[in-house]
């Protein structure tokens, strides 16, 4: 019976090592009526907002703040955080086909739509 070459090398010259994760800090925020989970650093697409490219804008509406395993949830809304993010980029999103149709009446309509989109950068979360 002949033995794995790779078994013998892994158990005698291999140890795995369990690497640490690392915890980050993240909040859960309300953004122009949806919900997104962000952390320092991120880049994220939402509904169009009302700012000039390159500004800042603060978000108040935070639901739940997680700072080194020390979560915070709030009722509705927890007192005193806020998250800043730059604006990047004004786009439109891909565009969506929407086609009705009704089977043996010749009724057949096919509309477009393009999302106005805004592209930010989470810049810093505070608790």
């Amino acid at each position: 019976m002949k033995k794995n070459p790779l078994n013998s090398c892994l158990n005698d010259k291999f140890t795995i090592f369990a690497v640490p994760k690392k915890i980050i800090m993240y909040a859960i925020v309300d953004i122009a009526g949806q919900q997104f989970k962000v952390s320092k650093d991120l880049k994220l697409y939402v509904h169009r907002l009302q700012a000039e490219e390159g500004s800042m804008v603060e978000f108040n509406k935070v639901l739940l703040v997680d700072n080194e395993g020390k979560v915070t949830i709030g009722t509705p809304e927890v007192a005193n955080a806020k998250v800043t993010a730059k604006v990047l980029s004004h786009l439109k999103g891909d565009k969506v086909l929407v086609f009705k149709k009704k089977r043996r009446k010749g009724y057949k309509v096919k509309n477009g739509h393009r999302q106005y989109l805004t592209s930010i950068q989470i810049e810093d979360i505070k608790a």
